[in-house]
């Protein structure tokens, strides 16, 4: 029998990739949600408010915290406006805040998410202007309130939007080509299960992603601790001083790691971006960073290690040849990363065949649009050398 649910608390969503939807689950169980229910991209859960703000805190591989406000059936354009329209949305902004709304639609009665979209920010900009004779005006990026509609066929949910991005930790002011999501790179820490055991090294770091992820986790950090907004601060009901309370108890969690964590790239250009992201996250005492290639580098010979990268590939980078690379790639870790537990993400599955490789694990993701694996390598010396031979299964 299922526990009854305080009165203070109310369903929220917490949105997320494709294969992320466990690790979330057990995040958000982990945290104090009551009612985790998992579903495709997302899960639900129920608490209150100082939960809400502690959860994007905290949550590593949320996109976002959606609160939905209404939920309704709709067959036409005309049901869809009205429904939308006749939310009291004078509760949540006035004529002076800024909207963005955002649109997700399955099924075949509602087709367009663009149209979808203009109709809901017209309805609230039609209610706004009729209640407070002016305009409320539109802004994608630092919106006061952001608005998300899901269309499932018939049925209409809207949803605040607590969050404004949860992949937009703080911390990344340079990038590289195509840098892997912050929220992803928790994400497969995670599935890898990563609890900062071991030392750890990101041997084609990029801009330092997966580095940063890595250390905030080893070190009990919350994720967000250092984004600049969430949506729920410009709410009419925002509470400053629970916030706080939620950011000092949240803290309170962090530890000294007492591991090594390294980052290496052959690009100048991204190692300096790198240790700017590593300064931005106030995680200088945890990492470190160095200019050196993967592929004439070897293990450090103390200590037990962690390698996890996500190597460049045809769909990012144009200029390789994706199967030499991988070759390249499982010959380095054969010959120098003995003893070592390997983790690649990858969208390039056939590149993966060259490695000469057997994988432990293979966990399939989808990072942006592209399908990929999290692959799983566990190098060893001596006799058990055997194990490095790629099988017909494997292919």
């Amino acid at each position: 029998m299922k526990k009854p649910i305080p009165e203070d608390n109310y369903l929220m969503t917490a949105k997320t990739f494709y294969g992320l939807e466990d690790v979330l689950c057990e995040e958000l169980r982990s945290l104090g949600a009551a009612r985790v229910e998992k579903s495709r991209r997302a899960v639900s859960f129920y608490g209150d408010k100082g939960f809400m703000y502690k959860a994007n805190l905290c949550l590593r591989t949320a996109l976002s915290i959606l609160v939905p406000i209404k939920s309704d059936k709709v067959f036409n354009e005309n049901q869809l406006y009205k429904s939308i329209y006749n939310i009291p949305w004078e509760r949540y902004m006035t004529a002076a805040d800024t909207l963005a709304v955002e649109a997700v639609v399955n099924g075949d009665k509602f087709t367009n998410s663009h149209y979808i979209t203009l109709k809901t920010k017209d309805a609230i900009v039609d209610r706004i202007r009729d209640k407070m004779n002016a305009r409320p005006s539109i802004d994608r990026i630092h919106p006061h309130l952001k608005v998300s509609i899901h269309l499932n066929d018939v049925n209409l949910t809207v949803s605040l939007d607590s969050s404004l991005g949860l992949h937009k930790r703080g911390y990344r002011t340079a990038t590289n080509i195509a840098p892997i999501n912050e929220v992803l790179a928790a994400g497969v820490l995670l599935l890898a299960d990563w609890k900062g055991l071991t030392n750890f090294m990101d041997p084609m770091c990029g801009s330092g992603t997966i580095l940063i992820e890595a250390a905030m986790i080893a070190a009990s950090i919350p994720a967000c601790i250092n984004k600049k907004e969430f949506g729920f601060q410009y709410w009419k009901d925002y509470d400053e001083e629970l916030f706080e309370k939620m950011k000092e108890v949240s803290l309170k969690k962090m530890r000294e790691s007492g591991i090594k964590i390294l980052g290496y790239d052959k690009a100048p250009s991204a190692v300096r971006k790198a240790r700017e992201n590593v300064r931005e996250a106030g995680l200088e005492d945890f990492i470190e960073i160095g200019q050196r290639d993967f592929f004439t580098s070897s293990r450090p010979d103390e200590g037990r290690w962690t390698l996890m990268f996500n190597p460049p590939y045809g769909e990012r980078i144009d200029s390789i040849d994706v199967p030499s690379f991988y070759k390249k790639i499982g010959d380095t870790l054969k010959n120098n990363y003995q003893d070592t537990s390997a983790w690649i993400i990858t969208a390039a599955l056939d590149g993966v065949k060259s490695l000469g490789l057997r994988h432990s694990r293979s966990i399939p993701l989808m990072n942006a649009a592209l399908e990929s694996r999290l692959l799983r390598y566990d190098m060893y010396s001596g006799s058990r050398k055997s194990k490095y031979s790629t099988t017909e299964e494997d292919k």
